[in-house]
């Protein structure tokens, strides 16, 4: 199945390796989080390994998740509280739980990984009937730079040692705004291929799927110590609220 049809994929290739050593430090996403939760009850779409929602529970929320990924899952279960934090195994976009929240989060860039504008639509209009009065959804992406993209359609070299060889290749469909990412492992025991594929959004044009969807902008930062956003932000945390 395609990269583009398939919303389990990625979980089932990088299940693995997805909590190893250089990702985020979650701590500031929670401290930023908790407070906006009013008590709860919360729900994190993609919730993966639980690497925000596990600490987020521990600081006395109700928290459930959304993930298509039975592999990611099946990690979360296997930390500490996340043996019986509720999870509905699904395409986050469908939102497919019956609420309502006080607040649903989205975050490192996953809104990307819906690959399709209006599966991405969809999302936003599935959080806005699921969030209570006046709830709270949150999403972290990066701010896409087209100076990056001829950038990333260069051969990369990501590891070398003497037993095998690791390559990254992108290719872009600007008009589309996706992109195909295959990172490509060579070793003893053959080839090794692990494709990963987003259709990024710049802010703009996020704030009008949730205008589409019922939601307003609240807030909006660079990042989870409320930096002020600005045009050279590379990135942005933004608060949408049902009206």
């Amino acid at each position: 199945m395609s990269v583009f049809d398939d919303p389990g994929l990625f979980g089932r290739l990088w299940a693995a390796t997805y909590d190893g050593p250089g990702n985020p430090d979650p701590t500031p996403a929670v401290d930023f989080l908790a407070p906006l939760a009013d008590g709860g009850p919360v729900l994190e779409l993609a919730v993966g390994t639980g690497r925000v929602a596990l600490p987020l529970a521990a600081r006395g929320l109700a928290v459930e998740g959304v993930e298509a990924s039975p592999e990611m899952v099946a990690r979360l279960r296997a930390k500490p509280g996340g043996e019986h934090m509720p999870v509905a195994i699904g395409d986050m976009a469908d939102v497919p739980v019956a609420g309502p929240y006080r607040l649903v989060f989205l975050v490192f860039n996953t809104l990307f990984n819906l690959v399709d504008a209006e599966r991405q639509a969809a999302c936003f209009r599935n959080v806005a009937r699921v969030l209570t009065p006046g709830g709270a959804f949150v999403v972290e992406t990066y701010v896409p730079d087209p100076a990056d993209f001829d950038r990333d359609e260069q051969i990369q070299v990501r590891e070398v040692t003497e037993d095998s060889a690791t390559i990254r290749l992108h290719r872009y469909d600007r008009a589309a705004q996706t992109f195909v990412r295959q990172t490509v492992t060579f070793d003893a025991d053959g080839v090794h291929l692990r494709p990963f594929a987003m259709r990024y959004a710049w802010p703009e044009q996020i704030d009008e799927m949730a205008e589409r969807a019922g939601l307003r902008l609240a807030e909006r930062y660079a990042d989870w110590d409320r930096t002020r956003f600005d045009a050279d932000s590379r990135a942005h945390i933004s608060v949408y609220r049902t009206r």
